[in-house]
This record gives C-alpha cells, sequence and structure tokens, in this order.
C-alpha cells in the first residue's frame, strides 16, 4: 500500500510514539510492582509480557498489582491500548489486505477479436494527448503498462490498458501484436530498446519509439524502430523556429509530435479569464483536451510545473495537442 509523503510521516510518527509509550509502561511497572513488594515481578521480561498482555486487552490476571495506584495504571494501559495496538494493527495490516483484496485484478490481454489496433507501451503527460487524439478519430488502441496505479486510473476512466511487462513476448502477444496497426514504445530509452527487440523478434509491426535523449535515435533504428522521435528535439526546432521568427502566429509555424499532434507556445493575453488562476483551477486538460509541458514566466522556460502555479498575464503556455485542442486552448488565453 502505497502513502503520500506527508501520511507516510504521520505512520511512522505515530509508531515511534507508541514503541514510547510501551517503554515508559515497562518503566512504571517495574517501579510499582517494587512500590507494592511484589519484587519477583519487578524485571524487564514480566514487565514486557503484562505490558503487551494488558496492551491487546487478553489480560490473563497471572499478575495483578494490589494498590489503587497500581489498578488505576492498569486500567490506564488497557484503555491506551485500544489506538495504541489496534490502530497500527488496522493501519499496517488490515486495511492494505483489505485493499489489495478487494482491489479488481487487472487485465493481462486484450479480446481476440481486437485488430486493426494501437499498442501504447507506458503511460505518461504525453500518452494522454494521444489518448484523446486516438477518442476523437475513433482509433482502438490499448495501453500496456507495469504501473498499477495508472492503469487503475485508466481503468477508471473507461481507457483500454492491460497489464504486463512490454518487453516481454508473452504480453505483447497478449496484447495482439501481429493483428495492431503499429507499436508505440514510449518509456526509458533502455526500455524502450528491449521493446523494439521484443516487438521486432515476434512481429513485423510498424514501430515507433520515443527517444529521451537524442543521441540513442540511431540506437533504437538499430534495434528494429520503424520511426524514432525525440521530444527533446522536436522542442529544440520548435524553440529555433521561434528564435528565426517570434512573431510566429498561434497556430502557425508548430511543430509535430506525431500525426495530428503539435506543440505549440500560447501567450497568455491581459483580458484572458486565466489570468490569476492556478493550473489546477484553469482544468485546460478537461476544457480543451490539450495538455500542458511547459510555461515561460518572465522569459525563463520550466517543464517542472504544478498544478498551484499561477497563470498571470506575463505567462506563456507551452501545450501538446490536437489541432482543434490547440485552437480551443488558443481562446482561452486571448
Amino acid at each position: 500500500m502505497r502513502y503520500p509523503k506527508f501520511l507516510s510521516s504521520s505512520i511512522a510518527a505515530y509508531i515511534a510514539i507508541s514503541i514510547g509509550v510501551v517503554l515508559l509502561y515497562i518503566v512504571i511497572f517495574m517501579n510499582l510492582m517494587g512500590y507494592e513488594g511484589q519484587h519477583e515481578y519487578a524485571n524487564l521480561a514480566n514487565a514486557i509480557y503484562w505490558v503487551m498482555a494488558s496492551v491487546t486487552t487478553v489480560g490473563y490476571g497471572d499478575i495483578v498489582f494490589q494498590s489503587m495506584i497500581g489498578k488505576i495504571f492498569s486500567i490506564i494501559v488497557m484503555i491506551s491500548g485500544i489506538p495504541l495496538f489496534f490502530g497500527i494493527l488496522i493501519t499496517l495490516v488490515i486495511t492494505p489486505w483489505f485493499e489489495k483484496t478487494m482491489k479488481l485484478p487487472l487485465a493481462v490481454k486484450v479480446p481476440k477479436k481486437y485488430s486493426d489496433h494501437i499498442i501504447v507501451c507506458g503511460y505518461n503527460a504525453l500518452v494522454e494527448t494521444l489518448v484523446e487524439e486516438f477518442k476523437e478519430q475513433n482509433t482502438s488502441f490499448v495501453i500496456v503498462s507495469e504501473d498499477e496505479d495508472a492503469l487503475r486510473m485508466l481503468f477508471r476512466k473507461n481507457i483500454p490498458c492491460m497489464y504486463g511487462d512490454p518487453s516481454d513476448e508473452i504480453t505483447l502477444e497478449n496484447a495482439n501484436i501481429n493483428s495492431a496497426r503499429f507499436l508505440i514504445a514510449n518509456q526509458s530509452d533502455n526500455e524502450n530498446a528491449n521493446i523494439v527487440l521484443t516487438a521486432r523478434k515476434v512481429s513485423d509491426v510498424r514501430i515507433i519509439a520515443v527517444a529521451e535523449d537524442a543521441s540513442k535515435i540511431k540506437y533504437l533504428k538499430y534495434a528494429g524502430a520503424d520511426r524514432v522521435i525525440s521530444p527533446k528535439l522536436v522542442l529544440g526546432r520548435f524553440f529555433a523556429k521561434k528564435a528565426v521568427d517570434p512573431f510566429l502566429g498561434v497556430l502557425f509555424g508548430t511543430t509535430e509530435f506525431f500525426d495530428g499532434c503539435s506543440i505549440v507556445e500560447f501567450p497568455v493575453y491581459s483580458k484572458s479569464a486565466l489570468i490569476g488562476t492556478t493550473l489546477s483551477q484553469a482544468q485546460i486538460h478537461e476544457r480543451t483536451g490539450a495538455t500542458i509541458i511547459g510555461l515561460r514566466k518572465g522569459g525563463q522556460l520550466t517543464f517542472n510545473i504544478h498544478p498551484g502555479d499561477v497563470i498571470k498575464d506575463n505567462t506563456v503556455i507551452l501545450a501538446v495537442g490536437s489541432r482543434e485542442q490547440l485552437q480551443r486552448l488558443g481562446k482561452l488565453t486571448d
């Protein structure tokens, strides 16, 4: 079970406090036993045994306090044991087991009749844009990934997906690679090389690979890719065009990632309704279908964007999408 960072730190603090309280109870037990004169029980072994039996509310009754203060201490230990012990048990054992048990199994193959489809290996922001494009063109596709969280999110959105290692022959055969239109390898360069080699071994399907490092393009082609696209190289060409003619129109001089999928810069004008909103509040992807991959603020371009980034009148949005999606975004920025 994966917890958010802040939640993980809270659980760790809770466990640390619980251990500290148990150690405190052990010390108090030994001192109270000595106070009551029950010296035969005033040792570490009996202290651990009594505290654990009391905290877990088992309470065998073979070791008991005789004094009033000892009985009050016993009540405190038993009452506090409920949140201490069962809180940890429920959080770390029962809840993860329940969630794992209740999760529906992920698909590991597509229907046998599935054909003329596109196999997309890996999922990221670029694939989000491709998915929208596939839907608009009524193109059959399936996303193959080993990321369970991403796949469950896609499953909830009714997006075709299946679990498996894209570089494994069985996984690609389960994705009906021999009847596919083409395959897109969209993971790390090393993983893409393995995917391309495996795909070429089992099928003559057309393969498109995405290269993170432009220097790896030739190696992916050697591995058997029919076409290799480097986002960094595409971005470089895009900015080169902007440097030559910085006054290019919004949808003129665009650079294509794939057929029908382009990258464009949109300056946000002062009358735009986006001014003053965060990326999360603007809901640009939901409203237009375009995906934001970068922001230029004060002349500085950054690809490290966050939902809380505020759109200002000097902001320039770098987006990827189809022509129609980018046109819708252009209307929002005017």
